[in-house]
């Protein structure tokens, strides 16, 4: 069973660009993709608490504001050290211009 929540409308990111979204008690972050794709992962980085919605996009990889590291947001794998614990991600959604991510 699905827990689709909608974040934003797609033009409310722009392309290799991540956005901060949050519900409940819990923060994700966004990302639409260079392949015109969305993502979602959580929203801290997993070697420090630092918000990847700060982050910088580059190709499919945000990178961390604090200390540089990096993951791959199509499969929360990490892939610059710092980082080394693979980040969570939800499955997305797209309907009728509206980015949902499924929150299950």
């Amino acid at each position: 069973m699905s827990n689709l929540v909608k974040v934003c409308s797609t033009s409310d990111i722009e392309e290799e660009d991540v956005m901060r979204f949050d519900h409940g008690d819990s923060t994700y972050a966004v990302y639409h993709g260079p392949d015109g794709g969305f993502y979602a992962t959580d929203g801290y980085c997993t070697h420090e608490k630092a918000h990847l919605g700060d982050g910088i996009v580059d190709g499919h990889e945000i990178e961390c504001p604090l200390h540089f590291g990096a993951f791959d947001f199509r499969t929360g794998d990490p892939t610059v050290a710092p980082a080394c614990v693979k980040l969570k991600t939800y499955p997305v959604k797209i309907e009728d211009d509206a980015v949902f991510i499924d929150l299950s």
